[in-house]
C-alpha cells in the first residue's frame, strides 16, 4: 500500500493541528475536546479572544450538546427544538435558556376519578418512582392524626396529568408522620418518624414496586435486617438518597422533644438483603434543627438547608456534604441576605428543597419563625461561580449571588408547610401535594390551621 504523501496528511485541518508562523494552530475537534472540559464561564471567555473561537463557539452543536448533558443533564430538547435558526447553535440556545431560568409555571393537577384520591396531610412523603409514578406515604392530619395509608399515583405520557390513584393496602408500616422516605433503584428506603402517641421511630424499611398488566402496582414492605445499631428514634428529620446504595440523614426532634444534630449514613447491600447504619463524625457539624432538609445533587454533594433550631429559632444557613476522596465532611457555605431583594426572607422551616434542571435545589414554601407560611420559589446553586476558603471547613461565594428568587405564573399556590415535592427525571417538572395552610379562624380556635389536599404541577419556563 502506498504511503500519503505529507500534503494528504495536511489537508485535513479539522482533525490533525498544523504549524503556521512558528505557531502551532490545534484542529476543531482538538479545540472541541478542550473546551468541552472547561467551565462555561471559561469557554465563553475564549469566545472573546478570537474571530475563530467566536464562530465555533456560535455554531458547534456538539459542544454545546456536550455542555448541555454535562451541567444540565439534558440531552432531549423535546418541543425546543427549533434548529439552528440565525446560525446559533440550537444547544447553545437551550443552554442560554435554562442558564437564565426566571420563572416557574404552576397549574392544578387534574384527577380522572375524583373520588379516589389521597386525603388531606402534612409531614408525609413524596417519591418519584418507576419512571411515571407518584408514590406516597403517611403523614398527619386533622387532630394531630397519623395516616397508615399509601397511593400510588399514575402520570400520563406527558408528565401533566395524574390519570388515576390507586390506594393500596399493606398493613405495614405503621401510620406516621414526619418521617424519611427516598427511592434506590426503584426501591423504598423509609425510617423513622413519629405517630399521633408521640412516639418516635427508628425503624428502617424497604419497599418493592411491582408492575402488572391486570393488578395495576403491587407494593410489599419488610423490615430491613440490620448489621449495626440504628440511629436514635425521631421524627421530624431530613433525609435523601446519596449515590447507587445509601441513604443521609440528619438531625429531627429525639425521644425527649430535643433537637438532635447528629447525621447517618445508611449503606444497603446490592440485593437490598440487609443494611448498615453508622454516624457521621467529624469537628465542623450543622447546628441540631427539625423541619430543614438535604438534597442530593450528584457527584458527591448533598446540600442541608434552613430548620427550626435548638431555641425555635429559624434558620437560613446553607451546608455542603461532600464525600469525595473517600471521607466524609460537612462545609458551611456563606452568603449575604444583604443580596436578598427587600421584602423577602429566606429562613423557613418545613419547606421543600427539590434537585431540578442543572444541578440546582428549587425551595418552595416553608414558614418563618413568626409561623407566617410562604409561596415564594427560589433557586439555589452553589455552582454558579467559585469559592474561596475562608477557614477549613467554611467557604465564602466570591462576588456572586447563590439565591434567585423565580417569579411565579398561572395559579397562585397557597401559603404552605411541610408539604412535599418531588421532580420527574427531567428535573423540570415537580409535583407538590399537601401541606398546612393558613386556614379562616373559628370563634374557638386560637389560629386557623388546614391540612391541604390538592394536587400541584410546577413546570421550569425554559
Amino acid at each position: 500500500m502506498a504511503e500519503s504523501s505529507p500534503s494528504s496528511s495536511s489537508s485535513s485541518p479539522t482533525t490533525t493541528a498544523t504549524w503556521a508562523n512558528g505557531m502551532l494552530i490545534l484542529a476543531e475537534d482538538q479545540l472541541l475536546l478542550i473546551l468541552m472540559l472547561l467551565p462555561v464561564q471559561s469557554v465563553l471567555c475564549l469566545g472573546m479572544t478570537c474571530r475563530r473561537l467566536r464562530s465555533l463557539l456560535s455554531q458547534s452543536d456538539t459542544l454545546w450538546e456536550s455542555l448541555c448533558v454535562r451541567d444540565w443533564r439534558l440531552r432531549d430538547l423535546g418541543d425546543d427544538d427549533d434548529g439552528a435558526a440565525g446560525g446559533v447553535s440550537k444547544y447553545k440556545k437551550m443552554y442560554r435558556r435554562v442558564y437564565q431560568l426566571q420563572a416557574v409555571s404552576c397549574r392544578g393537577l387534574s384527577v380522572s376519578d375524583p373520588d379516589v384520591y389521597p386525603g388531606p396531610r402534612a409531614s408525609h412523603s413524596l417519591n418519584f418512582v418507576s419512571g411515571s409514578l407518584l408514590f406516597l406515604f403517611g403523614g398527619g392530619s386533622d387532630g394531630g392524626r397519623h395516616l397508615d395509608d399509601t397511593w400510588i399515583g399514575y402520570l400520563s405520557n406527558d408528565m401533566k396529568r395524574i390519570l388515576k390513584w390507586q390506594l393500596v393496602n399493606t398493613g405495614v408500616p405503621s401510620g406516621r408522620f414526619g418521617h424519611s422516605c427516598v427511592v434506590i433503584c426503584d426501591h423504598i428506603i423509609l425510617f423513622g418518624g413519629i405517630n399521633d402517641n408521640g412516639i418516635r421511630q427508628n425503624d428502617t424499611w424497604v419497599g418493592e414496586i411491582a408492575l402488572h398488566e391486570t393488578l395495576g402496582v403491587t407494593l410489599s414492605w419488610r423490615l430491613l435486617d440490620l448489621l449495626s445499631v440504628a440511629p436514635p428514634p425521631r421524627g421530624a428529620h431530613a433525609g435523601c438518597a446519596v449515590d447507587k446504595n445509601r441513604m443521609l440523614i440528619h438531625g429531627g426532634i429525639g425521644l425527649s422533644g430535643l433537637r438532635l444534630g447528629d447525621a447517618w449514613v445508611l449503606d444497603i447491600a446490592e440485593n437490598f438483603a440487609f443494611g448498615t447504619w453508622h454516624e457521621v463524625v467529624g469537628h465542623t457539624l450543622p447546628v441540631a434543627r427539625s423541619g430543614h432538609t438535604l438534597t442530593y445533587i450528584g457527584g458527591t454533594q448533598t446540600i442541608l438547608f434552613g430548620g427550626r433550631g435548638l431555641g425555635y429559632e429559624v434558620l437560613h444557613d446553607v451546608w455542603l456534604f461532600d464525600t469525595s476522596e473517600g471521607q466524609s465532611r460537612w462545609v458551611q457555605l456563606l452568603y449575604e441576605l444583604g443580596n436578598i431583594p427587600d421584602g423577602f426572607s429566606l429562613p423557613r422551616v418545613g419547606h421543600s428543597a427539590t434537585l431540578i434542571l442543572g444541578g440546582r435545589v428549587l425551595i418552595h414554601g416553608g414558614e418563618d419563625m413568626y409561623r407566617r407560611r410562604k409561596n415564594d420559589f427560589w433557586v439555589l446553586d452553589i455552582n454558579a461561580r467559585s469559592f474561596k476558603m475562608q477557614s477549613a471547613n467554611i467557604y465564602q461565594r466570591a462576588g456572586t449571588r447563590m439565591w434567585k428568587r423565580l417569579k411565579s405564573e398561572g395559579v397562585i399556590l397557597n401559603c404552605r408547610s411541610f408539604h412535599r415535592a418531588c421532580a420527574d427525571s427531567s428535573g423540570r417538572y415537580l409535583y407538590i401535594f399537601g401541606g398546612m395552610l393558613d386556614g379562616l379562624l373559628q370563634p374557638a380556635e386560637a389560629f386557623g390551621l388546614r391540612f391541604d389536599g390538592e394536587h400541584f404541577l410546577v413546570e421550569l419556563v425554559i
